[in-house]
């Protein structure tokens, strides 16, 4: 052969390699429980833009799991581009880990989290307990159902918004801590995650009350048809953001830091912002926020940061190991 024919012999197979590899390029997601449907919809929704946008064929995968779960996972290796959470102090210990950067709450707008949700209750067809409040929740004979706060941010969400529901009504800490540990005694089950405390709820038929994040609502309409739970809003919740962030290792070993990047960006375009609301999720477009205000009920939200100081101090006394979550449930002689 040619030393002529060979050299373009050689870039015609790198040129095709090189055209594989852009094909094959795909993305992770390691992303909290109950979000499993909307990436499900969401992923499609994006390839077909990336498509438009560059010409190239990409593949979303997901991976789902309790968020505390989740972001243990990624640390311990599993190659998510991307994690999609449901609490900060999620990201916060990948972050702390090296695995995400330490300022990934600015990476994005609205501190890195595209869309935000809130907890309340869901209850049997009718109601037939007449729970209204959080103060329902800890009357003898009520069964409530949670996500373990160790393992999942709705747990989390699900303590912190009762400790915060004492404290917004003035009550001291004591007060708050003696609210939670009623609660847990009514607890039969802690579930790993929220889709399992959804499964336990709804279809072992287990407990009169689940406390959940308000998009769980269509989802079980959907799944199991509508009218077998009832959604009851309490007085007062808690913000639940959804934060997003790049996994620094994975996308620089992938090569994937520009799709990633703009996969999540998109969760903050109007097509992307218009799901996040179909899909339950409260969005942070205002125009696509007025679109579907009659599906958000307007009450009372607080914040982590307001009442705990932020997740870093909640996590640290109520979540660490021997914190408050521990010392409460283990003076229940539970395990």
């Amino acid at each position: 052969m040619k030393l002529g024919h060979f050299f373009r012999s050689l870039l015609v197979v790198s040129a095709l390699i090189g055209s594989v590899a852009q094909a094959q390029q795909n993305l992770l997601n390691a992303s909290y429980d109950v979000a499993r449907e909307f990436y499900k919809d969401y992923n499609p929704l994006f390839v077909k833009y990336w498509k438009i946008k560059s010409g190239q064929d990409i593949t979303i995968n997901q991976s789902h799991g309790g968020s505390s779960k989740m972001a243990r996972d990624v640390f311990q290796g599993l190659e998510a581009d991307v994690v999609t959470m449901n609490a900060a102090l999620d990201v916060n210990f990948l972050a702390d880990n090296g695995l995400v950067a330490s300022d990934w709450n600015k990476k994005f707008a609205n501190d890195a989290a595209p869309s935000y949700s809130t907890m309340l209750f869901l209850v049997r067809q009718g109601n037939p307990k007449g729970i209204k409040d959080w103060d329902d929740l800890i009357k003898p004979g009520v069964q409530v159902i949670i996500v373990n706060p160790k393992t999942g941010g709705n747990g989390k969400y699900s303590y912190l918004a009762a400790w915060g529901y004492v404290k917004k009504k003035g009550g001291t800490d004591e007060q708050a801590a003696e609210f939670v540990k009623k609660l847990l005694a009514n607890v039969p089950i802690l579930d790993s995650g929220g889709r399992a405390a959804t499964t336990t709820f709804v279809q072992r038929n287990i407990g009169d009350v689940l406390i959940t994040f308000e998009s769980e609502v269509i989802q079980i309409d959907k799944e199991f048809g509508a009218g077998k739970v009832d959604a009851v809003y309490p007085s007062i919740s808690i913000v639940a953001d959804n934060p997003v962030a790049l996994v620094n290792r994975v996308v620089d070993k992938k090569g994937t830091r520009a799709l990633a990047t703009a996969y999540l960006d998109y969760l903050y375009s109007e097509d992307g912002q218009e799901l996040i609301a179909k899909h339950y999720l409260r969005p942070r477009s205002t125009k696509v926020a007025a679109k579907y205000a009659a599906s958000f009920k307007a009450i009372p939200l607080f914040t982590v940061d307001e009442v705990f100081g932020g997740w870093r101090a909640a996590q640290k006394k109520h979540f660490d190991d021997g914190g408050e979550f521990d010392r409460i449930y283990a003076s229940l002689g539970k395990r």
